[in-house]
């Protein structure tokens, strides 16, 4: 019983939006049967994102599908601050590609469409990004996410070095030190 509390309470806390519908058809001998695809974006706000799509013969079962799927796939991503990424990334599926860029404090979130859905559920609130190529929801998101797992904390970093996080750092906050004295 404090099982089902406990995911209750964790489902409670998670947010998700919707990002397209679309209505296709099979045809039949008899006409056209219509159908419903949905694709959805789920997070908790504080680092923890996931997508799905549903498909089904009505709209909200879609919806229900696609976001059972999104909290069952979701990632966690490192935020700096709680606010934005550590650092600018790259990503890319099929021909949509993105760019993510950190922003300082006050930025907002500067992203359209899908993107836009997967860093308010993300629990961003501050971050430019730029895609170019293919604007189809679905690659767009799938490029978003390929960026979003190949970020890294400096304590990642760091550990993977085998350095500690104030030399990772320290070199960050030198490197713009002298890149503003030669100015």
């Amino acid at each position: 019983m404090s099982r089902q509390n406990s995911s209750d309470k964790q489902d409670s806390e998670i947010v998700d939006k919707l990002v397209g519908i679309n209505r296709v058809a099979k045809v039949v001998k008899g006409g056209r049967r219509f159908g419903f695809a949905a694709l959805v974006v789920a997070g908790d706000q504080k680092g923890r994102v996931g997508w799905g799509k549903g498909k089904a013969k009505e709209v909200p079962e879609a919806i229900r599908k696609a976001t059972e799927s999104a909290k069952r796939n979701m990632i966690r991503v490192p935020l700096r601050e709680g606010r934005t990424l550590h650092h600018d990334i790259q990503g890319h599926f099929g021909a949509g590609k993105v760019v993510l860029r950190s922003a300082p404090p006050g930025t907002g979130i500067i992203a359209g469409g899908p993107m836009r859905a997967i860093f308010e559920t993300l629990g961003v609130q501050d971050i430019v990004t730029k895609s170019t190529g293919s604007s189809n929801p679905h690659n767009m998101i799938k490029a978003t996410f390929d960026a979003l797992q190949s970020t890294m904390s400096p304590r990642i970093v760091a550990s993977k070095r085998g350095k500690k996080v104030s030399d990772i750092v320290g070199r960050r906050r030198g490197a713009e030190q002298t890149s503003s004295q030669s100015s």
